[in-house]
């Protein structure tokens, strides 16, 4: 399985979104755009994308794609770069190229940049909620099938980091995994077997008892999975306590489980070292972009 990277170098980023693209445009398109068909063949036309609210904008590469691929000579005007800042009302990309084509990328654009945008946005609201702390805002891999890479490319672009980008690339040990191991220390050494295999091995706890255990069998990595605030503190002290006796020294603790933004600076203040939300790129509502023609 090949694997991508979720901030991609440029070329490697324009591959993606090709390929995104590719199969929107196929599921959209089919054999042909019927009312696109009502338009004079070769007429010529400009148009414009305006941002309906404030956001971060993410996902200028989806919509050079879907215009690219249906008129390679279209010309596209960008006013807002990616990861800049969006106002209401505010043109966002100028165009001029074939109508129909125009037409017919219309929607597919629009789809990739509202929801691009959206995950980007949400995600420079957590980020910004906890400035200062030193903790990460972190992805998880509740996405839209099909979507990974593109909405995990938008949390970077919104200042967030990845998690793993699905199983194959990292080792994320849960409950289920220790229990079928025999033990927080049979699964851990299984799990070292894999180190140069995996970007990173992490076990999840859900108490004080294992998280010591999993420290003292030298865990890199820890998922304190749905801890109160006093579990937390706690958490992070006795850390830092059996970190001071170790070699590696403390390990990176990760918070996961029903973080809402309110409240997110008080569990970033625990000391943490990162926080986990799936609603970045699960629960998230479509920034509002239209696409309007100047007069032909």
């Amino acid at each position: 399985m090949k694997t991508f990277t979720a901030t991609p170098a440029t070329a490697a980023l324009a591959e993606l979104a090709r390929r995104d693209v590719a199969l929107a445009l196929a599921e959209d398109v089919g054999m042909g755009d019927l009312t696109a068909g009502l338009i004079t063949q070769g007429k010529t036309a400009k148009a414009k994308i305006i941002a309906r609210e404030d956001a971060v904008l993410c996902g200028t590469p989806w919509v050079n794609a879907a215009f690219t691929a249906l008129d390679p000579s279209v010309q596209l005007t960008w006013h807002v770069q990616e990861g800049q800042r969006c106002q209401p009302d505010q043109t966002v990309l100028e165009m001029q190229g074939d109508a129909r084509s125009l037409l017919t990328g219309e929607r597919t654009a629009l789809n990739f940049l509202q929801l691009l945008s959206a995950v980007a946005t949400k995600t420079a609201i957590y980020v910004a909620a906890i400035a200062g702390t030193g903790t990460q805002i972190v992805d998880t891999r509740k996405t839209l099938p099909g979507l990974r890479l593109a909405q995990k490319y938008a949390v970077r672009t919104g200042g967030g980091v990845n998690h793993r980008i699905g199983l194959y690339d990292a080792i994320l040990i849960k409950e289920n995994h220790i229990a079928a191991a025999g033990g927080i220390p049979q699964v851990l050494a299984q799990a070292a077997a894999f180190k140069d295999a995996a970007s990173f091995i992490q076990i999840e706890v859900e108490t004080m008892e294992q998280l010591r255990e999993a420290l003292q069998h030298g865990a890199a990595m820890i998922l304190l999975d749905n801890m109160g605030l006093p579990t937390l503190r706690q958490a992070v002290a006795i850390n830092r306590e059996i970190g001071a006796t170790r070699a590696a020294g403390a390990a990176i603790l990760e918070i996961s489980g029903g973080v809402k933004l309110e409240g997110l600076r008080t569990l970033a203040e625990t000391g943490v070292d990162r926080i986990s939300i799936g609603a970045l790129t699960k629960d998230v509502s479509a920034t509002d972009f239209s696409m309007r023609f100047a007069a032909l």
